[in-house]
């Protein structure tokens, strides 16, 4: 009896030591590695109701879901965290660790950001976006920014399909109603616009719709057919004049912070770079998809939608032919590399097609 007794303790001891034992291990595995949240500002440079913002927003979502939270990306609308097209200035100083907007808006920095842009006799949205992918134009756009910490890559530029050559309120049939009339124009186009004799006045997308309603200005280009008739413009200006001269593309690109960028695990920046590259092409084909709505839907709401004449594109073709001429020859080096490639490439793709 005393023998049996003996034993039974000691299996008790033994077995509550092992379970003892189990449980701190359990616990211990249950914990795991204590994982670090990374949080990220982004953001657009548009409107909430822009297709751009609303892009921008949905793959900072993505990112933060498919990481399970480890990257957490806080997207915010154009003007909220900086003024309005200072977001890269923002991205630079890591106020912003990502941005989503217009390459031209950098103009101040780069002249030669003007290339990459809704620039006139520019390569169009499917060959823009296979320069930049695959024909060293996300390298060319890094080497520009030398120096300033801010980066991008392959994929993460959505060149969108043409632009509205202009809303107005003035019917234009001939070169000569391009003279003194008051339009919203940006970048390089709206420097070529000013030697055809426009009264060219630099106005926030946001605010385009009052501007008109004020008479502030006459007319104003600002993006595809799509976005333009979520921002109500038909209120606004009774024609809508189309034509690829002015702006065959209008890019968007987005860019890290260089110091946030390299502090990611390897992984996250695997995911960021798909993620990106996914919402980039998705706008892209969104766009060219309501666009095609677009055209009807501005009609039916009582605007006359018509074709730039031959004329007047022919007139914008050569003052953009001329402008590029001349300043490549004045600015530094990196203008003229990138024009070049752009400009053979664009040669290439045309000859094929």
């Amino acid at each position: 009896m005393k023998k049996t007794l003996v034993i039974v303790i000691a299996a008790a001891v033994v077995f509550g030591g092992l379970a003892g034992c189990g449980g701190k291990a359990t616990e211990k595995a249950a914990e795991g590695p204590k994982i670090e949240k990374i949080v990220w500002k982004s953001s657009g440079h548009g409107p909430a109701s822009d297709p751009s913002q609303i892009f921008h927003d949905n793959a900072c979502k993505d990112i933060t879901a498919a990481s399970g939270g480890r990257l957490e990306v806080k997207p915010f609308v154009g003007g909220s965290i900086v003024p309005a097209y200072k977001e890269l200035d923002a991205v630079h100083e890591n106020v912003l660790q990502m941005a989503y907007t217009c390459p031209m808006y950098s103009l101040d920095k780069w002249p030669a950001a003007g290339l990459i842009s809704s620039r006139p006799g520019a390569l169009a949205g499917e060959a823009l976006r296979a320069w930049f992918n695959y024909a060293g134009g996300a390298d060319l756009m890094n080497k520009m920014m030398a120096g300033y910490n801010v980066q991008t890559f392959p994929g993460w530029i959505s060149p969108l399909p043409e632009e509205v050559f202009f809303h107005s309120k003035v019917k234009i049939t001939k070169v000569s109603d391009l003279k003194g009339l008051r339009a919203r124009c940006m970048g390089d186009g709206g420097e070529i616009m000013k030697t055809l004799g426009t009264s060219v006045v630099i106005i926030p997308g946001g605010e385009l719709y009052e501007a008109m309603k004020r008479g502030v200005i006459d007319a104003f280009e600002y993006s595809t057919l799509a976005s333009n008739w979520n921002m109500h413009f038909n209120e606004v200006a009774k024609y809508v004049i189309l034509s690829p001269v002015r702006a065959p593309s209008d890019p968007q690109v987005f860019y890290v912070n260089k110091d946030a960028w390299s502090k990611l695990p390897e992984d996250l920046k695997v995911l960021v770079t798909n993620i990106l590259d996914k919402w980039a092409i998705a706008e892209h084909e969104y766009l060219v998809a309501e666009s095609i709505k677009a055209v009807d839907k501005f009609r039916e709401a009582g605007c006359e939608v018509y074709k730039l004449p031959k004329e007047v594109e022919a007139a914008v073709q050569a003052a953009a032919e001329k402008f590029y001429k001349e300043k490549a020859a004045k600015e530094s080096p990196i203008f003229a590399e990138i024009l070049n490639s752009m400009n053979e490439f664009g040669k290439a793709y045309a000859a094929m097609h």
